[in-house]
């Protein structure tokens, strides 16, 4: 038994009853949301099926429904720059349980060039986590002619040379304005709705080149359809080892022009279940099997907490916006 401290008075049992479960109850109260998830859970996902946000989200989906028995369902809502799913996700009721996994453009690039959302990306969502990164591959139709990144610099100063993309401000096309800017190239962009048909059209030539995602093209480069110039990531792609990463490419040491899928809710969702989300995803990008699903289709397995993916969302913005300035990118 505790002694009474001088000047201290016993307290009636009842009240002291009271004051003694109020703590208790109190932080009853505040674990309740660190049980997330308590019912099913909604994944958004910007882009179409088979792209590097949707793999992401089914095997982060998955791994989740078998940790909590809670159901995770995937949803496809293609469409502006991945800021169609995004914008449902910040208009969603704030309580961690309709999530968007989206590519950090949809933070660092979007709100600069897409000027008629009705929500913005940037005050609206919170960024529970980074789940992976992924790169781009610099690929270019055969007939170009070219095999190598510095061949495809030269023949651009010699001859018209294109490239397509999944549109204005999407990773393959800033991969490419990186491209460019370091290496002096020069190369007119030609913007598709998606990635899909941009890869289509640098297989039909359309266009002669593109930055795509790698698992995307990795089967029409062996199947020699498409020639693999570089990858953007500062380290080679464990999909295509003997395929230079631009730093290697252009010899710029600590060149690395890499994206990451964000998990994101809408602002105000509880402090708690955002711990839930970031202490789960932390959990299941450490699981071996998960991170072997996903280096099979290129992307690296992180799992960041909230303050570590706030923190790299803020970097990159201070990256990208001089260069979407410095071309006054507009995709409305």
């Amino acid at each position: 038994m505790t002694a009474l401290r001088p000047g201290q008075r016993m307290l009636p049992a009842a009240l002291a009853f009271t004051l003694a479960s109020l703590p208790a109850f109190s932080q009853a109260q505040q674990a309740q949301p660190a049980t997330w998830p308590a019912k099913p859970v909604k994944i958004l996902v910007g882009s179409p099926p088979g792209g590097p946000s949707d793999i992401t989200a089914r095997v982060f989906g998955e791994a989740l429904q078998r940790r909590t028995s809670q159901p995770a369902v995937v949803e496809n809502r293609p469409g502006v720059g991945n800021n169609l799913a995004a914008g449902v996700a910040a208009k969603a009721e704030p309580d961690g349980y309709t999530l968007v996994l989206s590519p950090d453009t949809v933070v660092t690039v979007n709100p600069l060039i897409y000027k008629n959302q009705n929500f913005d990306a940037r005050e609206d969502l919170v960024s529970a986590t980074i789940l992976t990164s992924f790169t781009q591959m610099l690929v270019c139709n055969p007939a170009t002619g070219v095999k190598t990144a510095a061949e495809l610099v030269a023949k651009s100063k010699a001859t018209r040379i294109t490239y397509g993309s999944g549109g204005a401000g999407v990773p393959g096309h800033l991969a490419a304005e990186m491209f460019i800017q370091t290496s002096g190239a020069k190369m007119e962009h030609v913007p598709y709705r998606g990635p899909a048909p941009a890869t289509l059209a640098v297989l039909s030539g359309e266009v002669n080149c593109g930055f795509l995602a790698t698992p995307t093209v990795m089967q029409h480069v062996k199947a020699g359809k498409l020639t693999a110039l570089a990858v953007s990531s500062g380290t080679p792609s464990p999909l295509a080892p003997d395929v230079p990463t631009l730093a290697q490419a252009l010899n710029q040491p600590g060149l690395d022009v890499s994206f990451r899928l964000v998990l994101q809710t809408a602002k105000g969702t509880p402090p708690a279940a955002i711990a839930g989300i970031e202490r789960l995803a932390a959990d299941i990008m450490k699981d071996p099997e998960v991170r072997t699903k996903l280096q099979a289709s290129d992307l690296v397995a992180l799992g960041t907490t909230h303050t570590q993916a706030t923190q790299t969302m803020q970097a990159e913005i201070a990256r990208w916006e001089p260069l979407v300035k410095k071309l006054d990118l507009k995709a409305d």
